[in-house]
């Protein structure tokens, strides 16, 4: 298979694994061609997600690495196994590329956990809540743009939609529920839409009231996404100029670490329902 131009993010951290796996070993990039029967040019794309690697070869270099942990090389052959062309490909040539791997790795999650304290989930938006925000975007997106990634918001939603849909746990702090974006009555729609979303099985939304106070990453949105392994999870944070992902094993026992101290505080999933639905009724 010819090399790829631009590995997504979910190639890219394949070929982070191996290289921490390969030098772990203590095993050389020249060790591992001879071992594999390919060149050292082809293993360094390898480890940077540009070609890729068959399960077989990838269960062989685990052998050589005296890697044990028979769930991780499982899961590491599962995503060297071709799986056709995601929805999100679509997109590409259109969307940003950070975008389309939030949906590719929402996709493949096996569990996710989110925390929002300005904004509503993007898995939860309504249209029109969704259209509000887009509109607010500097420098601003013409019409056909915003179309784009609204159709784009409404297909990464089908996620949870499945017959087996990943667990989904939520966190919103109540700045989120008392943002009007787009006045009252849309307000008033998007969280109605939120009570009926708190209804799905695979779902459980929880409220952090401003009475909670402090806690870690206030200022940020998270989206946690497990992987079948916990060392091949992703934690996700917004910026001004697009998604970042990080994958260190520091970065993802904070940002864990941070998401337990939220759920410490939350209200129940009952009376997190009770408190959306007080605010609906006030507006």
């Amino acid at each position: 298979m010819p090399p790829r131009t631009a590995p997504t993010e979910r190639q890219r951290r394949l070929g982070s694994e191996l290289r921490r796996m390969r030098m772990a070993a203590g095993i050389t990039a020249d060790q591992t061609a001879g071992l594999l029967g390919l060149d050292r040019a082809k293993i360094s794309n390898i480890e940077t997600g540009i070609r890729t690697i068959s399960p077989e070869r990838l269960r062989t270099l685990a052998c050589n690495c005296d890697c044990s942990d028979q769930a991780y090389v499982d899961a590491l052959a599962s995503m060297a196994r071709p799986n056709g062309r995601g929805w999100w490909e679509r997109y590409r040539g259109s969307l940003s590329a950070g975008l389309l791997d939030i949906a590719e790795l929402e996709s493949y999650a096996t569990r996710m956990r989110t925390a929002h304290t300005a904004h509503i989930p993007g898995l939860f938006q309504t249209t029109d809540h969704a259209l509000e925000l887009f509109r607010a975007v500097l420098p601003p997106l013409p019409d056909h743009e915003v179309a784009l990634r609204l159709a784009f918001r409404a297909e990464r939603q089908k996620v949870l939609d499945g017959e087996e849909p990943p667990e989904y746990v939520g966190i919103i702090h109540e700045a989120a529920l008392r943002m009007q974006f787009g006045g009252r009555k849309l307000a008033h729609a998007q969280l109605n839409h939120l009570l009926d979303v708190c209804e799905r099985p695979a779902v459980r939304l929880l409220v952090i009231p401003f009475a909670a106070g402090t806690f870690p990453g206030s200022g940020q949105t998270v989206n946690y996404l497990e992987g079948p392994v916990s060392q091949l999870d992703t934690a996700q944070v917004d910026s001004s100029h697009g998604p970042e992902f990080l994958d260190g094993e520091a970065q993802l026992a904070k940002y864990r670490a941070h998401l337990d101290w939220m759920e410490r505080i939350v209200l129940s999933p009952e009376a997190s329902r009770d408190f959306i639905r007080d605010i609906a009724t006030s507006l």
